[in-house]
């Protein structure tokens, strides 16, 4: 069954909107690790939007299990990621006018540039460096090109699509990308809009998923179940077991 690492940036959102000290992202971390998840996800972004710098060295300090560090190619952010040494860093497009990550990374495009953060990110010791992708054979191709050592693909037309034979057709595309990436020697990780309620076709269509990664609908949960509930929820979910 695929590991579940819990996104925790919409804590810090909730927080920031009030510029308050809480809830504190760091000690949601803890819970969520408490309730089943198997990691923590975070992405610090350019603007500090949600995840500050702080937030990034104490969840450092606590994070027990996988810690997923989200970034652009910034070079403050890529600096920073290095001195973390995270055990996983995500490289993922940002734009400051979005609201949330809207697509995969032009990998064929930016290939350079990517290539050049990866080697870095690897130099620094981090063991697993990913590139965050739409389920696209040339793109995925680009990726093993660039010496990444994975891939999380993105899953959010899957979750977006109207139920039925559209959102059928985006698991069958999202299955043959990850086929393709494990073809390649990529690890596969997923994520993006997965929730209680799409996860079980993900599942069962797609494959080689060694990890996911699920935020906003364990943290929208959780306002009416609690959060420990909200996780342990899901990871009885994601490991094959019925949901509470």
């Amino acid at each position: 069954m695929p590991n579940l690492l819990i996104n925790i940036d919409h804590v810090a959102t909730l927080r920031n909107a009030r510029q308050e000290a809480f809830p504190d992202p760091v000690e949601a971390a803890h819970l969520c690790e408490a309730s089943g998840a198997d990691g923590i996800v975070f992405h610090l972004r350019e603007d500090r939007r949600h995840i500050n710098d702080h937030d990034v060295v104490q969840l450092k300090r606590v994070v027990r299990g996988k810690l997923d560090f989200e970034l652009s190619t910034s070079e403050e952010i890529v600096s920073f990621c290095c001195e973390i040494c995270p055990d996983l860093a995500t490289l993922v497009p940002e734009r400051r006018e979005e609201i949330t990550t809207e697509g995969g990374l032009d990998v064929m495009r930016l290939h350079a540039d990517l290539a050049g953060t990866v080697h870095r990110l690897t130099k620094a010791g981090i063991e697993e460096v990913a590139l965050f992708v739409d389920p696209d054979l040339e793109q995925i191709r680009a990726v093993r090109d660039t010496g990444a050592s994975a891939i999380e693909l993105h899953t959010g037309d899957f979750a977006n699509a109207v139920k039925g034979s559209e959102q059928f057709g985006e698991a069958q595309r999202l299955a043959k990308a990850a086929a393709f990436a494990h073809e390649c020697g990529l690890i596969v990780h997923a994520g993006h809009g997965l929730d209680y309620d799409n996860y079980r076709l993900f599942s069962r269509s797609v494959p080689h998923v060694s990890e996911v990664s699920i935020g906003f609908a364990v943290i929208a949960q959780s306002i009416f179940v609690g959060l420990g509930a909200a996780v342990t929820d899901m990871a009885r979910l994601v490991k094959g077991e019925h949901a509470s």
